[in-house]
């Protein structure tokens, strides 16, 4: 009971460092628009295009054996990943020249010079190929998607509370995302489309968040008549911190999980969401509500409009 108690009463002054965690947010986000300009991202095949080959070796190798033995087919350039043991290899290779009957004859290429170089048996598990203006198109489809999400969430918070609480949450949404995308360029990780995925989940995630704290907000607007706008905000936050604290918590308890222990295949995925619950958890505290904040919230922006005539007396 007193464990209760103490958690309702929090009074965690957040409004004050919201200047400083301006300037913070500011110089993060112009490193991370900067390394998306000029380093851009590692794309995977599925938006570049290119072969993808699976192999399954017979007892553990070493990946700089295969690559020696992709060296002596010209094919130097591939990248080689453990794909969830020492037995089991992934390749990929660049687009080659041609449609997908190339690509078929260069994964022959490739699974008989490694069976040539290998000591025990290789298995052909998989071969995947995705064509350059598919990858292209991925690309654009993945960016529209974004935007229009945006957009729509810009809609959808404008008409349910007031235009302020829209632009908030959406700058604070921008924010993930560039955030989010901005590690993966920075640090060069593999962008695919789980990752794409991951960071639209961000999007929802992250508005969720939002959502809950600014409803709090328009309740003690009208609940609490005496309150300052910095006053009530803090109290709105603090109020609904426990509840972030354990949404967030046990969500990143799943992801780090996975990250570690999901394989190769899932692990941008994981990251992608890792990153952007930490940095949406931060945002919709220290961008959404600022932002409000900043664009001249008041009482009456909230508060029904009476209606004319509503305190006159009733006619007999």
């Amino acid at each position: 009971m007193t464990q209760k108690r103490t958690i309702n009463e929090l009074n965690i002054d957040f409004m004050r460092q919201r200047k400083a965690a301006a300037w913070l947010s500011g110089a993060v986000l112009i490193v991370c628009l900067l390394s998306i300009v000029f380093r851009g991202f590692d794309f995977g095949l599925d938006f570049t295009g290119g072969t993808v080959i699976e192999l399954g070796y017979a007892q553990p190798t070493e990946l700089s054996d295969v690559r020696t033995a992709l060296e002596t087919e010209g094919l130097g350039s591939a990248t080689i990943q453990y794909f969830g043991s020492r037995t089991d290899i992934l390749i990929r290779l660049a687009p080659q020249d041609g449609e997908e009957e190339a690509s078929a004859q260069l994964s022959d290429r490739v699974f008989a010079a490694l069976s040539r170089a290998a000591e025990g048996q290789v298995e052909l598990r998989r071969v995947e190929f995705v064509g350059p203006q598919v990858g292209e198109e991925l690309r654009e489809q993945g960016g529209l998607a974004v935007l229009f999400s945006l957009i729509g969430i810009l809609i959808y918070v404008a008409l349910r509370f007031e235009w302020r609480f829209a632009v908030g949450a959406v700058v604070a949404l921008i924010h993930d995302v560039l955030f989010t995308v901005g590690v993966f360029s920075l640090l060069q990780i593999p962008f695919d489309l789980t990752v794409l995925a991951a960071v639209l989940a961000v999007i929802g995630y992250s508005l969720n968040d939002t959502i809950v704290i600014f409803d709090r907000v328009r309740e003690n607007f009208r609940r609490m008549r005496k309150g300052t706008v910095i006053g009530i905000i803090n109290n709105s936050i603090n109020e609904t911190l426990s509840r972030t604290i354990v949404t967030s918590g046990t969500t990143l308890l799943v992801l780090v999980a996975l990250y570690f222990l999901g394989g190769e295949t899932i692990n941008g995925f994981a990251l992608a969401l890792i990153i952007g619950i930490l940095v949406g958890t931060y945002s919709t505290i220290y961008v959404a509500t600022a932002i409000v904040v900043w664009l001249g919230l008041s009482r009456d922006d909230l508060l029904p409009v009476k209606k004319e005539g509503a305190e006159l007396d009733p006619l007999p």
